[in-house]
């Protein structure tokens, strides 16, 4: 589990859309923080924080601690708006999480031991169908990452979420059944000289 981070914010009085451009002019990205049962609070974060929070990668799948003029709020980012033209952050949503509470975060998927796989020792290729997981975890024990080891794996084999480990009270919450998250393909080589084989054991049968 990852360190919680402290993002700063200034609580904001007006709102509307007249009030966010001011605040973009003055280097500030508005923000909502809801959720818990609580009123939804207005604020801004400096424009060169949130961005370096964003491109920082796992932006929604981390907890913060929002510093609001010196209050502390527990959120998780729900999500955030770029503009379209100049790929800046333009608004922020941010999702109060209470002590305990269960979530759902995308979770990335790390591929370990592919030097212990015989099917791609034999040229194979690893065909990565879901590079994150869709998963239910306690907001105080986010995991990083989910591990998938390749040991053992030939060419043809198939991982599904069923196969692997998930971190302690984590729970898939995807809506596919038995998620796939990577198969071992042959080589595209193997594919083609099957495919001539084929072609041509229909032609001695003709």
């Amino acid at each position: 589990m990852a360190q919680t981070k402290v993002l700063k914010a200034q609580a904001r009085n007006a709102v509307g859309k007249g009030a966010a451009r001011e605040a973009r002019r003055q280097g500030l990205v508005p923000a909502v923080i809801y959720g818990d049962k609580k009123p939804p609070v207005a604020v801004s974060v400096a424009y060169k924080d949130a961005l370096k929070f964003i491109y920082a990668g796992g932006f929604k799948s981390h907890m913060l601690d929002l510093d609001v003029d010196g209050t502390i709020h527990k959120v998780i980012p729900r999500d955030y708006q770029l503009d379209v033209v100049m790929d800046q952050p333009i608004h922020i949503d941010f999702l109060r999480v209470a002590k305990g509470a269960k979530i759902n975060v995308q979770v990335p998927v790390h591929f370990e031991n592919e030097e212990a796989s015989p099917g791609l020792k034999r040229g194979g290729t690893l065909n990565i169908v879901h590079h994150t997981l869709d998963l239910t975890v306690s907001a105080d024990s986010i995991p990083e990452f989910v591990t998938v080891d390749l040991t053992g794996l030939d060419i043809g084999d198939t991982v599904h979420i069923s196969n692997i480990k998930l971190p302690k009270g984590a729970a898939d919450h995807s809506h596919e059944e038995d998620v796939t998250i990577a198969t071992i393909v042959a080589p595209s080589a193997l594919k083609s000289s099957g495919g001539d084989a084929a072609a041509e054991e229909e032609t001695t049968a003709e």
